[in-house]
């Protein structure tokens, strides 16, 4: 009897554990140093596929734009790194505060990291799935303004029903497809959406260039 009461004690908290709400992001720092303007960085790129930082890169400022900042244009950030020496994501975001405000004058920069990126086989499944990290930081103090994570995959609309050999030829063809027409980078389109869109859940606020300036997470 001891037993059982005690395993529903354990069931009880992980439930407990399980349906906790989610700490609720801090918004004070933002509001005190609201940014006009962010300068991206080419991403970090943690996966094992190297066009993930281009891939990302190339995907984020319609997110940022529309949620109402002026962002500089990323082809000519990179550009400017690479005319200094600096063509690696991980080596870029190692550039100081003092001088990437004096460089380019931005009010707040962006550092991403690519965690997943790319198609893999699971035997009865292809999945193609895109993971990323940001944080957002004041350029002029270094305060963290925000920083969030996002994910999506190739999967997400799949049903998983049918007969086992149907599911492992469909897998195959799956992945040919998603290589061969780079289904990366279109996953990526929707992680920088999630990650870097305004008005969702624990998301970046709006920015000075949106209607909704101010109006949201009150």
């Amino acid at each position: 009897m001891k037993r059982i009461i005690a395993l529903c004690g354990l069931l009880a908290a992980i439930l407990l554990t399980g349906c906790a709400k989610k700490e609720a992001v801090d918004y004070t720092a933002f509001r005190q140093h609201p940014p006009k303007s962010i300068l991206v960085l080419l991403p970090q790129n943690d996966s094992p596929e190297t066009n993930a930082s281009h891939g990302m890169l190339s995907n984020v400022t319609y997110p940022l734009s529309e949620a109402g900042y002026y962002v500089f244009p990323v082809a000519m950030v990179e550009e400017v790194f690479k005319q200094n020496g600096l063509v690696n994501g991980g080596e870029i975001q190692t550039t100081s505060l003092v001088k990437l405000r004096e460089i380019f004058g931005a009010d707040s920069v962006l550092y991403i990291t690519v965690k997943d990126y790319g198609t893999s086989y699971q035997v009865i499944a292809s999945d193609t799935r895109v993971t990323a990290d940001a944080k957002l930081v004041d350029l002029a103090t270094g305060t963290l303004l925000w920083s969030g994570s996002a994910t999506a995959s190739s999967n997400e609309q799949n049903s998983g029903s049918g007969n086992l050999i149907g599911m492992l030829i469909q897998a195959a063809v799956n992945q040919i497809a998603h290589t061969l027409t780079d289904k990366s980078y279109e996953v990526a389109g929707v992680t920088s959406v999630r990650l870097l869109g305004a008005g969702q859940p624990d998301s970046i606020l709006y920015g000075p260039r949106s209607p909704k300036y101010g109006q949201d997470a009150k």
